[in-house]
């Protein structure tokens, strides 16, 4: 469920920043760090939950219970694109080899910046562009074109959905696949009232 609401955390704020210009601080820092742990010991350290992950439990929550309904068709395309993306990764060494690469040189920039500076940023979009923007089916976000062409913005977008890349991946490490998302609705939101009554 944690890894669940992450992805649909990071597709989210890809929708807030499309056509809003903006995230919100707290969730969007969760997500950029959960780029950073690779070794975590459990679901729950990766985005440092549960405050990390609320808006993600929310956002899900809206999703199962079909609420907002104009969103929730861009989130869901966003949400099965990524799992068709990282299943593609997932079988490719090499890419994974660069994305991996990727990270570590973000990662060496932490000594100095905080993980959403701007410098940070532009290195995990950098890997982004140069992995998961080469497979295919290509992400197409929607949003308001001058938030869209605004450099900083689409550095934003990449990287979150780096992030979401990550919370697919975790996703399947626990058991999660795109049939049961589709048609085990009814479980997954009771799965998510049992673990978050107060979200």
């Amino acid at each position: 469920m944690i890894a669940l609401a992450g992805l649909y955390q990071s597709v989210d704020l890809v929708h807030q920043i499309a056509w809003h210009g903006r995230a919100e601080p707290q969730p969007f820092d969760a997500s950029i760090g959960s780029l950073f742990k690779l070794d975590a010991q459990s679901y729950a350290d990766v985005y440092g939950a549960p405050e990390g992950i609320r808006s993600g439990l929310t956002v899900l929550r809206a999703q199962l219970t079909e609420i907002d309904k104009k969103p929730q068709v861009e989130r869901t395309r966003y949400v099965v694109n990524l799992l068709s993306l990282e299943k593609k990764l997932n079988r490719d060494a090499s890419m994974i080899a660069a994305v991996r690469q990727g990270l570590e040189r973000a990662r060496e920039q932490l000594t100095h910046f905080h993980p959403t500076h701007i410098n940070v940023i532009s290195q995990l979009a950098d890997t982004y562009q140069r992995s998961i923007s080469r497979l295919r089916p290509r992400i197409i976000v929607k949003g308001e074109q001058s938030y869209l062409l605004n450099p900083d913005n689409a550095s934003r977008i990449r990287v979150l959905l780096l992030a979401g890349i990550r919370a697919a991946v975790l996703w399947r490490q626990a058991g999660g696949n795109r049939w049961r998302l589709v048609f085990g609705r009814n479980a997954l939101l009771r799965e998510l009232e049992s673990a978050s009554p107060g979200a």
